[in-house]
Formats: structure tokens, sequence, C-alpha cells
């Protein structure tokens, strides 16, 4: 996500905390929240995808976590 986007969710926020968003506002900002969460969660699996337990003499890798 650019910084762009992220000042641009940051306008939204303090504009809404001196007036209520229109209808176009909101649907951006859901919209760019959304965008935003997705590449944190995919940023954040692939950190843990790359991080391993060493014990003696070993490298393994985190054990996963199945979804239901």
């Amino acid at each position: 996500m650019t910084d762009e986007k992220i000042k641009r969710i940051n306008e939204l926020t303090a504009i809404s905390r001196t007036r209520e968003l229109t209808e176009e506002e909101q649907t951006e900002r859901a919209a760019l929240r959304k965008e935003y969460i997705e590449e944190w969660r995919r940023g954040t699996i692939e950190a843990f995808e790359t991080t391993g337990l060493t014990g003696p003499g070993k490298k393994r890798p985190l054990p996963k976590k199945y979804r239901s």
C-alpha cells in the first residue's frame, strides 16, 4: 500500500472526527481499510512462514495452524 493511500485513510479518519462522512467518503475509507488489512495479513503470514525454530543443530519451520 502506498503512502498516499495511508495518508488518505488518516485524512478521512480526521474528517470523521469533526463531521459525518458522506456516503462516498465512507465507501472510500472502507475500501482503503480493507486493502490495508489484506496487505498486512499477507505480510504477517509471509513473515511467519519464513520464521523457524532452532534446536540442537536443527532449524524447523513453525507449525501451521489450520483454519476451520
